[in-house]
């Protein structure tokens, strides 16, 4: 029972870890003096590596690889304008009474995102009637629009 009051409870600190012995090793510090390392740094004499090291990507001579590939052609074109596109089979999906088909419509639909231009191209088919009010349509999709008895405004 005395033992149990004489013994101390040692509660682990932080500032009492210290690293194992062994585990923390210096970094050689070559060629800095005629110690260990010291003239040639290890380097062996004379020769290329032993002044200066080559710099990354040399081939010894032969045209480096990033100049034997082409560069690259054309540009980028700061005018373009892109469009989301919705196809005829979606609108008659989604417009399956016809109506008026607008871009507020469309994004109100979940069928393109708000903020972008809108383009109807004429994959599928339509047979109602539709009033097309987008930013761009394509001659196929302009013709099956016509066709079913709709218009388009551009």
């Amino acid at each position: 029972m005395s033992d149990e009051k004489n013994e101390r409870v040692q509660v682990l600190k932080l500032h009492h870890l210290r690293p194992a012995p062994g585990a923390k090793k210096d970094r050689t510090r070559v060629g800095r003096g005629e110690g260990s390392k010291g003239k040639t740094a290890g380097r062996g004499t004379k020769g290329t590596k032993a002044r200066y090291q080559v710099r990354v990507g040399f081939e010894g001579g032969q045209m480096p690889l990033h100049m034997r590939t082409p560069k690259l052609r054309g540009f980028k074109n700061p005018f373009r304008v892109e469009y989301q596109v919705v196809n005829l089979d979606k609108i008659a999906e989604l417009y399956p009474n016809g109506g008026d088909v607008t871009v507020a419509d469309l994004v109100a639909k979940g069928a393109v995102r708000k903020n972008e231009k809108v383009k109807v191209l004429g994959q599928g088919d339509i047979s109602v009637k539709l009033t097309v009010s987008v930013d761009k349509v394509s001659a196929s999709a302009a013709e099956k629009i016509a066709a079913a008895g709709g218009t388009v405004s551009q």
